[in-house]
């Protein structure tokens, strides 16, 4: 890999080189490394783009990394991934998307991550979205999640995107079973005249289970951000959204979060949270020799973290 596709790897996958355990890194459109474990296979799809996952059943302390990285401008794909997670599996997943454009034409990558989790697993999956390039052409990914979790499981989502996408529509869909949790967080930030929407959707559906999704977003500039989360309670279950947004310059923010109960005994709460940055924190980091640039940087970076 020559140094720019090396860059992406690292800012979407923490990767600076081999990673242990099982891997699969798609460059460009095309298989760029894989390996496998004696408990975690990974097979190229034959019907579609994309790859299969295979966890066998009792995991643990195990990763897996499939990072996808686009450096030539005007490359466009949609990719299908499948993850079979055995029951009684403890993993990490790393995922995430690298985008280098410094052409004129578009690049864009499409995604969709269905998750197929066993019994009485703990699942940690970090996705992380990046562009760069100086080019003129828009870098765009549309990730689509879709999260199965079995009867008391543990799924954790961490969705990051913080630089150089022009436009993105994520959407998330999960279903819970019996004492299963879901606990998603996403951290977005948009600048200049880009545009994100986000769309989460819980389905509640087991006895006992739970879901707290919470969203942090920065717009900055001419950007706009959208925040659609649906909790829908349909047993004996606690849920909470929460989407907490600084909106800074002329950027635009909506956030529409419902919560729908089919059960007397779905416990559900939303929240939202959209302002800006306070001037006396800006006053105080000030006081401190900061310049308001860099007192707004400061708070922005610890928002986000």
């Amino acid at each position: 890999m020559d140094a720019i596709e090396k860059n992406l790897l690292a800012e979407v996958a923490d990767l600076h080189g081999v990673p242990e355990g099982a891997y699969n890194i798609r460059a460009n459109g095309q298989m760029a490394g894989r390996n496998t474990t004696a408990h975690i296979d990974i097979v190229t799809k034959t019907d579609k783009p994309g790859i299969d996952i295979i966890i066998k059943p009792g995991t643990h302390n195990e990763s897996v990394h499939i990072p996808v990285i686009l450096s030539e401008s005007g490359l466009q794909e949609m990719v299908y991934n499948d993850f079979y997670i055995g029951d009684d599996c403890d993993v990490t997943i790393i995922a995430g998307c690298g985008i280098h454009n410094c052409g004129v034409d578009t690049s864009k990558h499409d995604g969709i991550h269905s998750f197929f989790v066993g019994k009485n697993c703990r699942v940690r999956y970090v996705e992380k979205h990046y562009g760069e390039g100086d080019g003129s052409g828009e870098r765009i990914m549309n990730p689509t999640t879709v999260i199965h979790v079995g009867e008391h499981s543990h799924f954790e989502m961490e969705t990051t995107q913080i630089k150089g996408i022009d436009s993105t529509n994520r959407v998330t869909e999960s279903d819970l079973a019996d004492g299963a949790s879901l606990v998603i967080r996403e951290k977005l930030m948009t600048h200049g005249r880009q545009e994100a929407t986000t769309r989460f959707t819980v389905q509640m559906n087991g006895e006992d289970c739970s879901a707290n999704v919470v969203s942090r977003s920065v717009a900055k500039e001419k950007s706009h951000q959208a925040f659609f989360a649906s909790l829908i309670g349909n047993a004996r279950c606690a849920g909470h959204s929460e989407c907490d947004a600084i909106i800074m310059d002329q950027a635009s923010v909506r956030s529409v979060p419902e919560i729908t109960a089919n059960s007397t005994d779905a416990s559900l709460i939303h929240e939202a949270a959209i302002g800006k940055i306070a001037g006396d924190q800006l006053i105080k980091l000030m006081t401190l020799g900061l310049t308001e640039q860099e007192a707004e940087e400061q708070i922005v970076n610890g928002f986000l973290k």
